[in-house]
């Protein structure tokens, strides 16, 4: 027998609220207000080319992962499409952002005005040293990184649609033409 979810009501949400929802129930809390992201197979295909660009070359004590809960302050806990911790954490759920050293959000239709704005304040407030943000929604796939400036916020360190590499965190390639060329594969039920 099937029941339906209702999720208790409120204007604004914090992480205290949290506790009253399902446990796997995967969540967002952005400005206090609750989002409960329907990622694509595709978004997530990319999620995962980027997890495996930055793999590359990651450092024994840091640790890339997927759509990990970020706990920033009491109205926000992202969870970032990818992100870059301390390894020290890999069995936390939500992790502390003060070991996060890359936050990397990839734009979907529904999520361009919050990743590019609210997101981005919320990890410069938090003082996430990088962060990118990759969009796939033109016919060429971009990806921008911002790094925290001396006023705390993100400015703009690059932004391309070619090959991208980074000494940040680490020295990083991401291949945005086959990324892109995949994306055009995958769409056309190709193999990409």
């Amino acid at each position: 027998m099937s029941t339906a979810l209702e999720l208790p009501e409120r204007r604004e949400w914090t992480v205290d609220d949290l506790g009253d929802l399902p446990p796997d129930l995967p969540y967002e809390l952005v400005n206090g207000r609750l989002i409960v992201p329907s990622p694509t197979a595709l978004h997530q295909d990319l999620c995962v080319e980027l997890l495996l660009a930055l793999r590359v070359n990651c450092p024994p004590d840091l640790l890339v992962s997927i759509d990990l809960p970020v706990a920033i302050d009491r109205r926000n806990e992202p969870r970032p499409d990818v992100v870059v911790i301390r390894r020290e954490h890999a069995d936390r759920s939500p992790v502390p952002v003060a070991d996060a050293l890359l936050a990397v959000e990839v734009i979907s239709p529904t999520s361009v005005f919050r990743d590019l704005y609210d997101k981005a304040r919320a990890y410069a407030r938090a003082k996430v040293p990088t962060y990118w943000v990759v969009d796939p929604l033109h016919e060429r796939m971009t990806l921008t990184e911002f790094v925290l400036g001396p006023n705390g916020d993100y400015e703009p360190a690059a932004h391309t649609e070619a090959i991208f590499v980074t000494e940040r965190p680490w020295k990083v390639t991401v291949d945005l033409p086959a990324l892109t060329v995949r994306r055009a594969g995958l769409l056309a039920g190709g193999d990409g």
